[in-house]
């Protein structure tokens, strides 16, 4: 395992999980440079834990049932990996919801909330 350079820590990425084209373009516009995105459907895409724990926060979309399992990719993060990456979560009905607060997801936002707030989060994690 590569250990990360601190350049590589600074950098300012964020993880949106959804195949939905249109948010995927609507979260794209919202970032400026040298903000990046990495849109998947699986973590592993990202790599081992630790090339997940240089991201700033994750983005999650909770009306991908037939993509991913939302719950497993918040399993994943909190109790296989025991990384408490920020998992801002949206769409979804209140039972998947509920479930994901159980896992212990952070915050839960409208399909259209979540790109108003995105530039607020920028502004919080662009330390």
């Amino acid at each position: 395992m590569t250990e990360p350079t601190i350049a590589r820590r600074l950098e300012r990425r964020i993880i949106l999980m959804t195949q939905d084209e249109e948010m995927i373009r609507q979260v794209r516009a919202c970032l400026e440079p040298p903000w990046e995105m990495v849109a998947v459907t699986d973590l592993e895409e990202l790599g081992e834990w630790n090339e997940v724990l240089l991201y700033r926060f994750l983005l999650l979309d909770l009306d991908e049932i037939d993509a991913f399992d939302p719950l497993d990719v918040i399993r994943v993060l909190r109790m296989e990996y025991q990384i408490n990456l920020p998992v801002f979560c949206f769409g979804g009905d209140t039972e998947i919801q509920n479930e994901m607060r159980l896992s212990r997801a952070d915050r839960f936002f409208s399909r259209e909330e979540i790109i108003e707030r995105l530039p607020e989060f920028l502004r919080q994690y662009d330390w």
